[in-house]
């Protein structure tokens, strides 16, 4: 699927100006940086379709109101019904669409208050993306979603993929319990 993003300014007195579209994620990315070295403003790429941002910078985590959750999917159906849960229950959550993507848009962000990672991959690809969060995001738990019978053993927590009874009391919990603050 071909997607276009647009870079965003929030300017001072709030309005929004778009400062460029780009015709991927690492090329949004790479305006978003450029964009982030010129001003102190927030500064966002969204998705122009789907409306969702993508990434964020210059955003100071004391000013966001909700905890944030990034989600890292195999299958887009699944992820999107988490997604709009999550949302629906007052949390601010980014998805992406597999491991290369995850990649791409966290070493644009420093901060997330919990990681998901999604059921529909193999047990080696989702442990790896496991591995690399525990690495680079140490203070931050995981869960990962998991098909019967399977358990991803470096995540914090390994939960059943069918229903949201078995995995968003844990993320409910975990987020009651974090506190959000400015620098990282």
């Amino acid at each position: 699927m071909y997607r276009v993003y647009e870079v965003i300014e929030v300017l001072p007195n709030g309005s929004r100006q778009m400062v460029t579209v780009a015709s991927s994620l690492e090329s949004a990315k790479a305006a978003l940086q450029s964009l982030a070295q010129r001003t102190p403003d927030e500064c966002f790429a969204v998705d122009s379709t789907t409306r969702q941002i993508v990434m964020q910078v210059n955003v100071c985590r004391a000013k966001l109101r909700a905890k944030r959750v990034f989600q890292i999917g195999y299958a887009e159906e699944p992820t999107f019904r988490r997604t709009e849960l999550l949302k629906s229950r007052g949390y601010s959550v980014m998805d992406v669409i597999g491991n290369r993507a995850a990649k791409a848009v966290l070493s644009s962000i420093p901060y997330y208050d919990f990681f998901i990672v999604g059921d529909a991959a193999p047990e080696k690809t989702r442990g790896g993306m496991v591995d690399w969060l525990k690495a680079h995001y140490p203070g931050v738990k995981v869960l990962a979603c998991n098909p019967p019978n399977q358990q991803i053993p470096n995540a914090d927590y390994n939960a059943l993929q069918n229903g949201p009874e078995n995995w968003l009391p844990i993320i409910s919990r975990e987020l009651a319990n974090s506190a959000s603050t400015c620098g990282v």
